[in-house]
């Protein structure tokens, strides 16, 4: 073989390394939108839902607390109105991803507006468990969990402040 075929079957072999190494640990995690109430969180989150949907190779969820938004969400977004079940508390509302998650085995990302109000969520406490459980979830089934939190951040646990990606 010569050296240009050598260095051609290397770059690849690093190129296929990389890729599995991305889709095995580096693909699944979450962000949070944060800010407090009428700052513009929603705004984002469905400019970042209708762009990524548009280069998403799998199913992309969008959860709210109301049919608000229905059109303004790109038509590939499947919209689920939370308020619409029976959830009370935050283990509900994770049982509740959890069978979102188990139905869809092609489910890429998850879009959670109001995500305090839609998990009820009221204390710090809480709001580590239910980051702490959307972890394990979206490390183990490769789902994307994007988030808007109605708090400064600097009123957010430091669990989720490593999180941030956008602070309004």
């Amino acid at each position: 073989m010569c050296i240009y075929t050598i260095i051609l079957l290397r770059k690849i072999e690093f190129l296929l390394i990389f890729t599995t190494i991305m889709y095995l640990g580096g693909a699944a995690m979450i962000e949070i939108i944060c800010g407090v109430k009428g700052k513009g969180k929603t705004k984002e989150l469905l400019d970042k839902v209708n762009t990524s949907v548009m280069s998403a190779s799998g199913n992309v969820v969008y959860l709210d607390k109301s049919q608000k938004h229905m059109y303004e969400l790109n038509n590939k977004v499947r919209l689920i109105n939370v308020t619409e079940f029976p959830i009370s508390n935050c283990d509900e509302f994770l049982g509740f991803i959890c069978g979102i998650v188990s139905q869809d085995h092609d489910l890429e990302e998850m879009y959670l507006d109001s995500f305090l109000t839609i998990a009820s969520l009221d204390g710090e406490e809480s709001i580590v468990k239910a980051i702490e459980k959307l972890d394990v979830i979206s490390e183990k089934y490769k789902v994307k969990f994007i988030l808007s939190v109605s708090k400064d951040i600097k009123d957010l646990p430091e669990c989720a402040k490593a999180k941030v990606i956008i602070s309004l």
